[in-house]
């Protein structure tokens, strides 16, 4: 199923508040023409009826309307028809503006070839009266006054529109100052938030919110008490084994299953370090752990030498190449996690009688550990897969878990250093730069 695209509610606000005040616009446009249509056909009535009631007075004589039909005729122009009951060729009228006689005063209705008219009829003993008008001037006349009360309407809709836009604008800060205070926050920043200054609208998210903190707090709470157990029943039967298994190498040193059974074991125990290592990267909280100032220096040859003994079991020349005094204020647990497990993973892939080289320099503002071996090297276009967790490059032979670059992606993303991947120039295998900021 297609994911929608999110929308901005404040730009949903303005797009519908100006639809609705289009559509008001229209029903204003309607209802101003009807109330023009309206009073001008009263006032107008009026003027037909005073006009005929005059001419009756006056005792008048036969009077035949002069009509055009290609002229354009106002609201002020009025036709007056006066014609005698006895002489019948009188009731004749070249545009048919003349009605048939009636009893009664009043208005009438009547259809030309020049459209609809209106009529006020006014019968005497001799004579009928009569004026008439078009309708489409008293329709033309109403839509004029209804479009000069939309002008201002129209004048008025931007800035009515800009000010509605800021009042959106305004009203929603709110949600944008929270937006704000979640993004400021760290990534495992769980205090509460506090719903002060915020409107009624956002406090059930807060809550919320609030709340979903409670419920991350309580669960890293249990699962790093579970991985203290689980380090504390799981180290201990396993060293143990190493220890029995080691007896009885002692004894039967050339037998080749408990040979197989040693390196299961070595296996089974570096897996089970390994897992508890991410889960631990996984479970803590920087803030919990203070920073130190530390020399890279310092921490690459503490990780040398404790592997120096894997290094030397497969005849690895491993070396500090180039190193430069610089210091990092860092938290000491994942910086040594980075340099270790990439050391690790470097003798771990590189052939007997290879060669690692460590080196420790600055480039513009940033700090680089440069650790590069003479191994197989990786693809690149594998890069992007063996940060990946249990991951493992299927050409290679050595076996291992998969998690040593895990471990270092994710300890890397504790402490804000990025990892970069290429091929060593000088030794041919992989390159690997873990990049700081001074």
């Amino acid at each position: 199923m297609a994911k929608s695209t999110p929308v901005s509610l404040k730009r949903q606000l303005i797009t519908y508040t100006s639809l609705f005040s289009i559509v008001m616009g229209c029903l204003l446009v309607i209802a101003a023409y009807r109330i023009a249509l309206e009073e001008t056909n009263e006032i107008l009535d009026a003027q037909m009826r005073n006009l005929a009631e005059r001419v009756a007075a006056h005792d008048p004589a036969p009077i035949k309307s002069e009509f055009e039909a290609d002229r354009h005729y106002h609201e002020e122009d009025l036709f007056v028809d006066v014609w005698s009951y006895g002489l019948p060729e009188q009731r004749q009228h070249e545009f048919d503006l003349l009605i048939q006689p009636v009893k009664k005063a009043g208005f009438y209705t009547h259809h030309t070839a020049q459209g609809l008219w209106n009529t006020y009829v006014l019968p005497t003993e001799k004579y009928q009266i009569q004026v008439s008008q078009q309708r489409s001037v008293r329709q033309k006349l109403a839509l004029e006054l209804a479009a000069n009360m939309l002008i201002p309407y129209l004048l008025f809709m931007p800035l009515a529109l800009w000010g509605l836009s800021w009042i959106i604008g305004r009203s929603l800060k709110p949600l944008d100052e929270f937006k704000a205070e979640l993004a400021q926050r760290e990534p495992y920043e769980l205090s509460e938030i506090r719903p002060d200054g915020y409107p009624l609208e956002i406090l059930p998210t807060i809550n919320e919110m609030n709340r979903l903190f409670e419920r991350i707090s309580l669960s890293q709470k249990e699962q790093k008490q579970f991985i203290a157990d689980a380090a504390h029943e799981l180290r201990t039967p396993i060293t143990a084994l190493n220890l029995q298994m080691k007896i009885l190498l002692h004894e039967f040193p050339e037998h080749q299953a408990l040979k197989n059974l040693s390196l299961g074991l070595i296996r089974t125990q570096h897996l089970v370090s390994q897992l508890l290592n991410l889960a631990k990267q996984d479970a803590s909280v920087p803030s919990l752990e203070p920073t130190q100032r530390l020399g890279l220096s310092d921490v690459a040859v503490e990780c040398m030498e404790q592997l120096m003994e894997l290094a030397l079991a497969k005849n690895i020349d491993l070396g500090l190449e180039q190193h430069e005094a610089l210091w990092l204020e860092t938290q000491s647990s994942a910086l040594h996690s980075i340099v270790y497990n990439l050391l690790d993973n470097a003798i771990k892939y590189t052939p007997e009688q290879g060669v690692i080289n460590v080196s420790i320099y600055q480039q513009d503002q940033q700090a680089i550990v440069q650790i590069e071996d003479s191994g197989p090297g990786i693809a690149p276009e594998l890069y992007d897969h063996i940060l990946k967790r249990f991951y493992r490059v299927h050409h290679h032979l050595e076996v291992g878990s998969g998690l040593g670059l895990s471990i270092v992606d994710k300890a890397a993303e504790k402490i804000g250093a990025k990892l970069h991947f290429g091929q060593s120039t000088g030794l041919g295998g992989l390159q690997v730069q873990v990049i700081f900021k001074l």
